[in-house]
Order: structure tokens, then C-alpha cells, then sequence
């Protein structure tokens, strides 16, 4: 095989911190993509720097605006000596500046011209992100984005609140990455490759060498055949059970003549484990609906390789009662021969599960009139090693949300009876906010002259939202007033905040992998608090 270039392994070394994260294939996607700013805004300039510097494709930026003294003041981006400048271009060239591998490029036009004159510009990116976009030009962008089924990113900083939006009408997960997870190890369900490896070694008749260097996850297997046997062929339980089940495993350690009390460390590690490693061989619910799915159930010349996938492991669960074997062992103490003999038990295992589930891909993909080679053998591996972590995330479009027949009330009206307590608060408020630009076409307090008389007039816009929705008209004034104080100001401490937030949900979306928001985030600066919620 012949050796990495030196290229390669400069490349390897810059992104090696990430590389661990999302894989050589997550990484891959992510050089592949291609992702337009609509509006150089603080908040739009810390996405982008946290998409360029883990190596993105290429960026696009989007903004007809000249540079003015108060982008400067708030935009790490831009300089003096950009004033009066196009916008777009300045934060392209310092943006570019921060990773050689990635390619950026700028339109000199707004978002709403472009939207009219050449919508079909968007829908070649992998993604979009808006910032500080009027509500009707957002609706007129996610109508298009939503029908050619490219997401869509919208996020803004208001005063000391940060808010974000995700809207992808279907996203699908393999690699969700969960925080914890149980090893798939089936003591309770063994295989037959688990059980003849495990039949095979006699503890009663090694020697304390041997004794002592058998993986725990043999002891386990032993003693619990032997609780099984005493007990109707029952696993222990519950919790007195399974303790019991441990007294018994401890008194099978060969004690040491000096030393009675010592006992080994595999023995022990048996014991350690033995919870989660009991933990009963079942499908999450989470897959349970994957399953049931019509996406699923009915396949067809369109379906996603996904849930393609997704079918084929649905039959084989029908005829094996269970998902393939992940084939994966934890760490444990042990010698080398034994833990290796017992890894290659799962392994072998897994491969054959593969093996069946490929053949039901082939098969499947006949059905719908597919070539044989649309799904590879090492995606298929990919997901049946995950098939216990499969997602899909499914957000509502912005049209679905700003209709008031339609919009997420439920929710809304709780946050109404908590104001100190739930961020959703400050959603409703900004709403308003966008009401009230519409009508006025600039933001409350813009104009420091004109604070109080604006809070009389957001008032009435936000009283009139909420009669829409059918709520009751409860904002209290003060939140009223500090959101006409803070007068659209974007602050760079929350825009940072804000881009590190968005960048990662970005980052999600362009790798497939780790769980997206479903579907809005709301950042509260003030209390250091966040919330995340389907509207």
C-alpha cells in the first residue's frame, strides 16, 4: 500500500482534533460542502469562522451593504479602513484568511433582489444561513429552500438574546454519536459463536495464571448459566437478585495463600460490569419508529439509501428477533490470546449479520429498480454498526410556524405563565419586533429619542400577535422595555456565542452526524440560560 502523501499527513495533523470527532468521511463531507451567508452581521461572520476553520468546502457571501462605522464597532471582521466598502467583499478576504483549504466568494446584492431575480442561486449550496432577514423575504426563502429540500439556518442576536432556527424537511442520522450507550454484548440472548467460545473454557480447571487472565465478560457468561440453571432459565431480575448474582461471582476467585482477601481483578471487573452488561437486548424506540416509518414501509425508485437501509434492517429483525451485533467489545483485563479470540467471536458474528442484511439491500434494491451497487458493503457495515442509534429529525417549515393556524400554541402559552422562568419569552417578543419593523420599516428604540414612544407601539404589536395566536395579552412592560432599550444592537460576546451554537448544528447537518436541534434555540445572555424548542 503505498504511503500517505506528505500533504495528506500536514492535513491529518491540522484537523486531527476533529478528525476524531466526525471520521475521515465526516471530514470528507464537510470539505465537500458548500454553504452561503446571506448578510455579513457579527453573528453571520462567527458561523462562517467556525465553519472555515474546521476546513469546509467554500462559502459564499451574500450582502448589497456598504461597511458603516457600526459594523466596525461590533464586527471582529471588518476594519476602519473598510469603511464605505462592500461589505461582502471586506468579510470574504479577512474570512479566507483563516484556513488556505477553504474558497470563499461574495455577491454584491441583497438577499431580496436575489431572491427575484435568480432564486435557482440558492439551491446550490449545501446549506444556508440567514441572518437579520426581514420576515417576509425568511418566508419567501423558505418556501423555496423548503420545496428544493436544502436547509435553511436562520439565526440573529437581539440585545442580549440569541436566537436560531433550523429548517430541514427530512434529515436523517446514522452516526448519532449518543453521550452514553450500553456495549452490545447479548449475555442475556448469547449467539451461538459466544456460546461455543465460552463452552470451551473450564474455570474450574485452569490454572491461577489462567484463572486470573480470563476476560470478566467469560466469568459473567459462566456464572450466569449457573444462576439460570437454578433459576427457570431467568436472568437475574432485580436489584437483590443481581447482587446475589455477585456474592457468587466473588466467591469463585482463587485467593491468594497469603493473602485471603484479594481477589482478581477480572473477577471483580465482572462484578463492576454487571449491571449495564444485563441490561435486556431490545430495539429503542427511537428505531421502533424508524421502522414503523412510511418512508420505510413504502420504498420506491426515490427512497433515500437510508431508509433502504433502514427496510432491510426491519426484515432482518423480523427473522432474528433482535438488531445485527454491533461487534465491539469494551476494554478488560485479560491476556492477549483469550481477549483477541473473544473480540474476533463478535466480529465474526457482526460480519455475518452484515452479510444477511446486504442480501436483503440486493434484494430490496431489485424490488425498486435499483442498480446493485447504489449501497456499498462498507455503508451497510456503517449502518448496521449504528442500527441501535438511528435518527430522523423532521422540522416544520417557517410557513408552518408564522401561520397562526398552524404556529406551535401549546407552547407558547406555557412559557405565557412562566415569564421569569422560560426563555420562550423573549421568541414572542422578537416576533413582535419583526411586526413592528414591518410596519415601520426600522426596530423599536433605534432612535434613542423615540424609546418610550416605541414601547407603546412593540406593545401593541406583540398584543396583537398573541390575539392572533388566541392568548392572552400578558407580556409584562419591562420586557417590553428592555427589548426597545437594547435597539437591534448585536453584540459581539452573544454573536460569538450564537456562532459557535450555529456552526455546530451546521456542521451536523453537512456530516450527518450527532443529532440536530428540532427545531429552534434561544439564548438568554442575561442569565446564562438556553432552551430549545419545537415551534
Amino acid at each position: 500500500m503505498a504511503a500517505p502523501s506528505k500533504s495528506g499527513l500536514d492535513k491529518n495533523n491540522k484537523y486531527d482534533r476533529q478528525l476524531r470527532l466526525w471520521g475521515d468521511h465526516g471530514q470528507t463531507a464537510l470539505e465537500s460542502a458548500r454553504v452561503c451567508l446571506l448578510n455579513v452581521t457579527a453573528t453571520g461572520t462567527e458561523i462562517l469562522k467556525n465553519l472555515i476553520l474546521p476546513g469546509v468546502g467554500s462559502f459564499t457571501i451574500v450582502d448589497g451593504n456598504k461597511v458603516s462605522g457600526e459594523d466596525v464597532g461590533n464586527n471582529f471582521f471588518l476594519s476602519k479602513d473598510s469603511l464605505g466598502r462592500s461589505l461582502a467583499k471586506v468579510a470574504t478576504e479577512f474570512l479566507a484568511e483563516l484556513n488556505d483549504d477553504v474558497s470563499g466568494d461574495f455577491l454584491e446584492e441583497s438577499a431580496e433582489n436575489l431572491l427575484q431575480s435568480n432564486p435557482d442561486f440558492f439551491t446550490t449550496f449545501s446549506i444556508v444561513i440567514a441572518t437579520n432577514l426581514s420576515e417576509r423575504t425568511l418566508l419567501l426563502l423558505d418556501e423555496l429552500l423548503w420545496e428544493k429540500g436544502v436547509p435553511l439556518l436562520v439565526c440573529r442576536c437581539y440585545g442580549f438574546i440569541g436566537e436560531m432556527r433550523l429548517v430541514v424537511k427530512e434529515h436523517t442520522v446514522i452516526e448519532s454519536h449518543p453521550d452514553s450507550a450500553h456495549d452490545d454484548l447479548r449475555l442475556d440472548n448469547p449467539f451461538s459463536g459466544l456460546r461455543q467460545y465460552c463452552d470451551s473454557l473450564d474455570l474450574a480447571n485452569m490454572t491461577k495464571k489462567e484463572h486470573s487472565h480470563t476476560p470478566w465478560l467469560v466469568i459473567l457468561y459462566k456464572f450466569l448459566q449457573t444462576w439460570k440453571e437454578e433459576h427457570d432459565g431467568q436472568v437475574p431480575q432485580n436489584y437483590k437478585e443481581k447482587n446475589q448474582l455477585k456474592v457468587l461471582i466473588r466467591q469463585g476467585t482463587m485467593k491468594k495463600e497469603d493473602d485471603a482477601h484479594e481477589e482478581e481483578e477480572n473477577f471483580e471487573e465482572a462484578v463492576q460490569h454487571l449491571n449495564s452488561a444485563l441490561v435486556p437486548t431490545s430495539i429503542p424506540s427511537e428505531v421502533l419508529k424508524i421502522f414503523e416509518d412510511s418512508a420505510c414501509c413504502q420504498l420506491n425508485s426515490e427512497s433515500k439509501p437510508f431508509w433502504i437501509l433502514a427496510k432491510a434492517v426491519k426484515d432482518f429483525v423480523q427473522i432474528h428477533g433482535s438488531l445485527p451485533l454491533r461487534g465491539t467489545i469494551p476494554d478488560m483485563t485479560a491476556d492477549s490470546e483469550r481477549y483477541i479470540k473473544l473480540q474476533n467471536v463478535y466480529r465474526e458474528q457482526a460480519g455475518r449479520d452484515v452479510e444477511d442484511v446486504m442480501q436483503h439491500v440486493q434484494r430490496l434494491l431489485q424490488e425498486i429498480g435499483k442498480g446493485p451497487n447504489t449501497i456499498a458493503e462498507k455503508d451497510v457495515r456503517l449502518f448496521c454498526k449504528n442500527a441501535s442509534f438511528l435518527r430522523v429529525v423532521r422540522c416544520r417549515s417557517l410557513a408552518e410556524e408564522y401561520n397562526s393556524a398552524t404556529a406551535n400554541i401549546a407552547e407558547l402559552g406555557m412559557c405565557l405563565e412562566d415569564e421569569e422562568g422560560d426563555d420562550v419569552i423573549f421568541y414572542i417578543l422578537l416576533r413582535g419586533v419583526d411586526k413592528f419593523y414591518e410596519e415601520f420599516n426600522r426596530y423599536p428604540g433605534w432612535y434613542n429619542d423615540q424609546v418610550e414612544s416605541d414601547i407603546i407601539k412593540l406593545k401593541a404589536c406583540i398584543v396583537k400577535l398573541l390575539h392572533d395566536w388566541g392568548l392572552p395579552p400578558t407580556v409584562k412592560d419591562d420586557f417590553v422595555h428592555e427589548i426597545c432599550r437594547y435597539g437591534a444592537a448585536e453584540l459581539h460576546s452573544v454573536a460569538a456565542m450564537m456562532g459557535g451554537v450555529a456552526a455546530q448544528e451546521v456542521i451536523k447537518i453537512i456530516t450527518g452526524q450527532f443529532v440536530p436541534i428540532n427545531n429552534s434555540f434561544i439564548y438568554n445572555a442575561m442569565k446564562q440560560t438556553s432552551k430549545t424548542v419545537q415551534l
